[in-house]
């Protein structure tokens, strides 16, 4: 499976694994792991049969791209004020894609309702990892004998749970609960959400589409990763096959890095 090495004596392990789930006939999700430049992505397209493939093939590629091949001095929007460089690399490389993705719509108006989710990280040499999404998939960190989850939901359900309109078992059965408020593919200049983190022997890192999140429990999510017998290809064949046995009523798509001490 794919490995890369840090600087501080760390092995990574990357994986990813995407399945169709078993109601749909298509699937909209798209990933890349490249150990090689430290980059994992996630995208889960929305639009329809043609437009959410469209969308998150044109985010993934994009954000690779940039991310593989930036050249000097090459930042497309800018740098933001206090901003760590991979931490604007990855927002550049999302503003980048959002722009791709208006782009084509532009061109091609029947792809009008076209977009996509994206979760994002780049790991450094010396393990420091920066996760960077919109919309609602995810990113978890399994540290110490307890999982978190990292990123914040870009939905309408979320926005009223952190206001207190809605509780966390209200927000899980609500109607409304697939409503994103942002996404790749708008007109304007997204924020894009970045946080930072450090893998450190016996870390997880989990990057997933809603079609894992909306199936799976975080007490069953952070049971896999917690088994420190799998290995990260292991834990996202486990991963899916949870999803599937729970319903499977989406696209699942995981990629999980798993670091270990050499």
């Amino acid at each position: 499976m794919p490995c890369a090495m840090t600087s501080e004596g760390v092995r990574l392990q990357f994986h990813g694994l995407t399945d169709v789930g078993k109601l749909r006939d298509h699937n909209e999700d798209t990933f890349v792991v490249k150990p090689e430049a430290g980059l994992v992505v996630v995208c889960d397209g929305m639009g329809g049969h043609a437009g959410g493939e469209v969308a998150s093939d044109i985010a993934v590629e994009t954000i690779t791209e940039f991310i593989c091949n930036q050249q000097e001095g090459n930042w497309p929007f800018g740098r933001e004020e206090g901003q760590s460089e991979a931490g604007d690399r990855l927002r550049n490389a999302a503003l980048l894609a959002n722009q791709r993705i208006s782009e084509r719509i532009e061109k091609e108006p029947a792809l009008a309702r076209m977009g996509t989710t994206m979760v994002s990280a780049l790991v450094l040499p010396d393990g420091t990892s920066w996760v960077a999404n919109i919309g609602d998939s995810r990113a978890y960190l399994w540290h110490g004998g307890i999982m978190r989850q990292v990123t914040s939901d870009h939905s309408w359900v979320n926005e009223q749970v952190q206001r207190g309109v809605l509780s966390d078992a209200e927000a899980a059965s609500h109607p409304l609960k697939n409503v994103i408020t942002r996404a790749l593919g708008a007109r304007d200049v997204l924020p894009v959400d970045l946080i930072e983190e450090r893998l450190r022997p016996g870390d997880c890192l989990l990057l997933c589409s809603d079609g894992l999140t909306g199936m799976v429990n975080d007490a069953d999510i952070a049971t896999i990763l917690g088994d420190a017998d799998l290995t990260s290809e292991e834990m996202c064949q486990r991963l899916v096959a949870a999803a599937n046995e729970a319903g499977g009523e989406d696209n699942i798509t995981v990629v999980v890095l798993r670091a270990e001490a050499t």
